[in-house]
């Protein structure tokens, strides 16, 4: 398949007006991103109506969270001319996708049944870089179509920092950075407490990191917000430290830096969280055991040392490939087409994020910038 960059979609204004812009802009990306996630439901067993019932189901918990998201979505759909229950759906992906494969009337093929994300993140404190500066990056693995979905998301605020996030095209937000030096990346976790209610999306909850002006209250987001289902979120600070969070449905888990070095992948690390959830997840990303610390130990070797390239080279290790930190395309277990998708690399400090489609096929990367508040400058 053909590589392209991702491209930046910039809006601005309030909510529903910008969710006008951000649907146009990015409307074929939007469009592919539903037909791709509608063909899946539709493979498990679920017609149109019971996936609009699904949809509308997270509503109420989305209103309560932060009415501005829905109206956005609304935006969204009436830029690209969908459906606002579709535009709901690609923020609510992961959960519904999930949750349908428990409301399967029909028990579900191991080839209908849609794998998970996959991700190694990682963070370096200023004690460990060459030039004193924060960097955070990841490694996103999913379906190698969402090469042709993602985009770069660029919103301009009146109400808070602006931000800048890599995500799938009609999404509010996955990883990124904002002009107040925050930060966040996330990884799929999985236990056996997942998908008992219905929680906030975790696509929202990193919008609401990105919308925070100081550090505590980003963390107060991942920390505090019930969930659906586990996820590991890391979110970092120019001003120079990085907190990685394994979090259960109504619980979070903190894990500090070590070395001036975070790194996680997917699977469950922290001994606290060990004794309260049953890691259910590794029968799908064995090699999430030994990922984290390939790049861990590639990053210990220029301690004090180290740069974006760095780090960048640590996520084109090849240990093990297919099942390897840069995942080339291939079959899952499910029998899908899987790799990573995009290398993210953001230096907060500066407002940058490099981003690389299919690394594992490639080496371009283009460098999107965002304007650092005063306050970003002031501790970069």
């Amino acid at each position: 398949m053909a590589v392209e960059p991702f491209p930046l979609v910039e809006v601005s204004g309030p909510p529903q007006e910008r969710g006008r812009q951000y649907g146009r802009l990015a409307a074929q990306r939007i469009k592919r991103g539903i037909g791709h996630y509608g063909r899946e439901l539709t493979k498990i067993g679920l017609g149109e109506s019971e996936i609009v019932a699904m949809v509308r189901d997270f509503i109420p918990v989305i209103e309560d969270f932060d009415p501005s998201y829905v109206e956005e979505m609304r935006g969204i759909a009436q830029g690209c001319g969908e459906k606002f229950e579709q535009i709901a759906l690609l923020n609510a992906r992961t959960e519904i996708l999930k949750m349908a494969r428990r409301k399967a009337a029909r028990p579900v093929k191991p080839s209908e049944v849609v794998e998970d994300d996959g991700c190694t993140g990682a963070v370096l404190l200023p004690e460990a870089t060459l030039d004193g500066k924060l960097i955070h990056g990841q490694n996103w693995d999913w379906k190698v179509d969402c090469a042709e979905t993602g985009v770069v998301l660029k919103v301009r605020r009146d109400d808070g920092p602006d931000f800048m996030t890599f995500t799938e095209a009609g999404g509010l937000a996955r990883a990124g950075l904002n002009a107040a030096g925050i930060a966040i990346s996330a990884n799929y976790l999985e236990s056996d407490l997942d998908y008992a209610r219905a929680g906030v999306p975790l696509a929202l909850i990193r919008r609401k990191v990105l919308e925070q002006a100081h550090f505590a209250l980003a963390l107060r987001a991942v920390a505090t917000t019930p969930k659906s289902a586990s996820n590991n979120m890391i979110v970092s600070t120019a001003e120079g430290y990085a907190i990685d969070f394994e979090c259960a449905p109504d619980e979070a888990f903190a894990i500090h830096p070590a070395d001036g070095i975070l790194v996680h992948a997917n699977h469950w690390v922290s001994s606290v969280a060990l004794t309260k959830v049953k890691e259910t997840g590794l029968v799908n990303t064995p090699d999430s055991l030994y990922r984290d610390v390939r790049v861990r130990q590639a990053l210990l070797r220029d301690r004090g040392r180290l740069t974006v390239d760095h780090l960048r080279n640590a996520f084109f290790d090849d240990f093990a490939a297919p099942w390897s930190v840069c995942r080339p395309p291939r079959t899952t277990f499910q029998g899908n087409l899987s790799a990573t998708v995009a290398m993210i690399l953001m230096q907060p400090a500066a407002g940058l994020m490099e981003v690389c489609p299919l690394p594992a096929l490639q080496r371009d990367f283009t460098t999107y910038r965002l304007e650092p508040s005063a306050s970003s400058r002031s501790v970069a």
